[in-house]
């Protein structure tokens, strides 16, 4: 495996299966989908630039969804062609991206709260539904200014999952995802410039299961909203007592939802 390619978990046999993961995170995140659909499925987990075992982005230019698409496409020709394609926040961002780009190879879309916030913004300029984020990442990019990751984090991660979480989160668990702050950035450019538009959605004729958590933050509901109406396909899910981390915070939950819907498919 080159230097610019990505790391990725595979494990079972049969038909292909490829599952991206949220910021912050890595194709860790997949063990308990892995584990459930190995017996029947060839599941294939990458990396994204800058996360676990993969290479930095190798770039001064600034990052596109479709160079992250671009990235992993190894790992979707080694899926076999149709695959199926799973996403959680930024990694169903990416897993879109790839589906508009030659939706014929995919065979169905499971996605957790794609990250589409360009969509927001297309909608409606600011001040609007992505303001939280937006602030966020400006309270992030302040805090690695001042040389300070764990403060990017703290705002990082309290403002997806809820006020006092990175405070509370074991200390063992907190340097991995502190040191992936340094990607903040890029992922802002990536979500917020993507030039895909509800017309181009409105074509994507592949089924897709959108799932939501209800206590999940205005921004990533907006984007359910602008997004659900034009999908020609979807089925939606929605789980009363989850949030945006739902995938990582209850894998159970959200895998059997993920796991039915393809073995539909």
């Amino acid at each position: 495996m080159s230097s610019t390619a990505p790391y990725f978990r595979s494990a079972g046999a049969g038909p292909g299966i490829v599952c991206l993961h949220a910021n912050a995170s890595t194709s860790g995140q997949w063990r308990g989908l892995i584990d459930r659909l190995s017996a029947r499925y060839r599941v294939l987990a990458p990396d994204s630039y800058g996360a676990g075992k993969s290479p930095e982005w190798p770039s001064d230019r600034v990052i596109s969804l479709r160079d992250e698409a671009a990235f992993v496409e190894p790992v979707f020709v080694t899926a076999g062609m149709p695959f199926m394609l799973v996403g959680h926040s930024y990694g169903a961002a990416v897993a879109l991206r790839a589906a508009l780009d030659a939706p014929s190879r995919v065979r169905a879309l499971a996605v957790y709260e794609p990250t589409l916030f360009s969509l927001v913004e297309q909608d409606t300029p600011p001040p609007n539904r992505a303001d939280g984020i937006r602030m966020t990442v400006t309270a992030c990019v302040a805090a690695l200014e001042a040389g300070d990751r764990d403060a990017a984090a703290g705002s990082f991660i309290d403002y997806w999952m809820g006020k006092g979480t990175w405070r509370a989160m074991p200390a063992e668990r907190k340097p991995t995802i502190a040191d992936s702050m340094v990607n903040v950035r890029r992922w802002a450019h990536a979500l917020m410039s993507e030039t895909a538009t509800l017309a181009d959605f409105r074509k994507l004729d592949v089924p897709v299961l959108y799932m939501i958590g209800k206590r999940s933050p205005e921004s990533a509901r907006e984007v359910a909203r602008l997004l659900l109406p034009v999908l020609p396909r979807v089925i939606v899910r929605e789980f009363d007592d989850l949030g945006h981390m739902g995938p990582v915070t209850h894998p159970a939950q959200v895998d059997a939802a993920i796991a039915d819907f393809l073995d539909a498919h």
